[in-house]
């Protein structure tokens, strides 16, 4: 794929959507981290059902740290992987309040230094709130960067490296919404739904439902 097409691809996704957004919700760059660790193999519905329940009880680290493990179990018990999640978040509540004076930090090494959190959630947590010009890269961007010609690699490392080689530099910033957005509700992995897709005529897929 040529520069042209990437940028006239990404053109029209701001176009449909100037101002995308993820969809977990959350009001504190806290939540959002903790939020994003409990989206790990699990639904963002799924998350934001929970965390309406959580965030108006706990939203701070001492906060859920005072609900302890099984009092933190209780309100996402309903999310995949919980309890592994549960002690994850403790900890990093911990190393948050012992090393950061509870604030979520704003470097890449420090985030992923907290239990729970890899590239990809730090990806997400720099990009989302700190406006940093990251790739976070999940199934959904993995597969939509691959089968478009958009930046093909054999795992997320490789998919993340090429967006943020080939996308024009005015839509970094916001790319990694409009993919999962596009992976999530058009570029569906079983059944794309090419005919309604406004990036089809641009896109290298070979097997388009068109």
């Amino acid at each position: 794929m040529n520069r042209a097409k990437r940028a006239e691809i990404f053109r029209r996704l701001k176009e449909a959507n100037p101002e995308p957004r993820t969809e977990l919700h959350y009001q504190s760059t806290f939540e959002l981290l903790i939020a994003v660790i409990l989206s790990a193999q699990a639904t963002d519905k799924s998350v934001n059902l929970a965390t309406a329940k959580l965030f108006p009880v706990a939203n701070t680290p001492q906060a859920i740290l005072d609900l302890g493990e099984l009092g933190l179990k209780q309100y996402i018990q309903t999310i995949g992987l919980y309890n592994s999640k549960a002690k994850h978040i403790l900890a990093t509540c911990h190393l948050l309040l012992e090393k950061h004076q509870g604030e979520v930090p704003q470097e890449r090494s420090a985030l992923e230094a907290l239990p729970g959190v890899g590239r990809k959630t730090a990806n997400v947590v720099l990009n989302t709130a700190f406006h940093q010009p990251t790739m976070a890269v999940d199934t959904h961007i993995f597969r939509v960067a691959n089968r478009t010609g958009l930046a093909s690699g054999k795992n997320v490392l490789e998919v993340e490296q090429g967006l943020l080689r080939h996308i024009p530099k005015a839509y970094v910033l916001d790319a990694h919404h409009w993919l999962i957005l596009h992976g999530r509700y058009t570029c569906v992995a079983r059944k794309p739904k090419c005919p309604e897709c406004l990036i089809a005529d641009l896109c290298d897929f070979k097997g388009k439902t068109l």
